[in-house]
């Protein structure tokens, strides 16, 4: 491969760790990114500027290129229109394979509201006719102890639904193997969990064990957990109380507690345990 391979997100936890992995490879980077001075630098990657709302800088930094890993944009209200925008200026570029990392229940129903952004976004990019690799991952590992208060507690409507969680370097991995060899996984759809499938409570109980923390988990209602984030978030954005709970009764409902082999096949090792994780050193 002589072209360069197009990384977005890349001054971002999963684009950026993708990014290393193929440039210690070797392989030739271009660096899509909205501030060219926060880019990393690495051997073999040049940087362009974009966002996914300009097609413009989109064509301009996408030309020349046929393999890009388009990382999902953050949270807002314009988040699919920015992403058709994207797709429809990538194949403009002339981008021949696009791999978008998506989410494990994304659907036009899907209970967790944003799933419902990836599912159009992945119908955006088939009807561009673009070979497509979609890497659905389920709720990262990482972030739980993020969802704690100040006292520990993780709280929503999950009740004991189960979530087969994934770890966020595993992502990668199967990001820059797919990017690293793109034919071989051509106009596939790939489920990225972890090895096993835990409530909330159970994966908060394996972070415990291992890091000797105290964080615990208690179910809410529906009506509470809306109540509880407008009292703490007053003012935002009806979508984002909604995306907020909908994580939790997306657990609840059962759709992400499929676990699946996707990650083992294409690593050729099992995925990361919440455990295992937990106990790695920070960073």
């Amino acid at each position: 491969m002589t072209d360069p391979i197009a990384i977005t997100g890349a001054t971002g936890q999963l684009g950026g760790r993708v990014a290393r992995l193929l440039a210690d490879t070797g392989l030739p980077l271009r660096l899509v990114v909205r501030n060219p001075a926060r880019a990393p630098e690495m051997p073999g990657a040049e940087v362009a500027q974009a966002t996914f709302a300009d097609a413009d800088a989109v064509r301009a930094a996408l030309s020349g290129v046929e393999v890009a890993l388009m990382v999902s944009a953050g949270e807002s209200a314009t988040r699919l229109a920015d992403h058709r925008t994207f797709v429809a200026a990538a194949a403009d570029a002339g981008i021949r394979h696009l791999v978008y990392t998506s989410f494990a229940a994304a659907a036009p129903d899907a209970t967790f509201t944003l799933g419902r952004d990836h599912f159009h976004t992945e119908e955006a990019i088939r009807e561009a006719g673009l070979t497509f690799t979609f890497l659905r991952d389920n709720f990262y590992t990482d972030v739980l102890p993020l969802f704690a208060d100040g006292s520990g507690v993780v709280r929503g409507p999950a009740g004991t639904g189960r979530c087969a969680f994934v770890v966020r370097a595993d992502v990668a991995e199967v990001a820059a193997s797919v990017l690293a060899d793109p034919e071989a996984h051509a106009n596939r759809v790939y489920t990225l969990t972890g090895p096993e499938s835990l409530t909330f409570a159970d994966a908060l109980e394996a972070i415990n064990a291992a890091r000797g923390t105290h964080y615990r988990f208690e179910d809410e209602t529906v009506e509470d957990a809306y109540a509880s984030r407008r009292a703490g978030w007053p003012g935002e954005p009806e979508w984002q109380y909604e995306a907020w709970v909908s994580t939790y009764t997306a657990v609840a409902s059962g759709a992400l507690a499929d676990v699946t082999g996707d990650v083992a096949a294409i690593l050729g090792r099992p995925a990361t345990s919440v455990a295992d994780f937990a106990a790695r050193p920070a960073g």
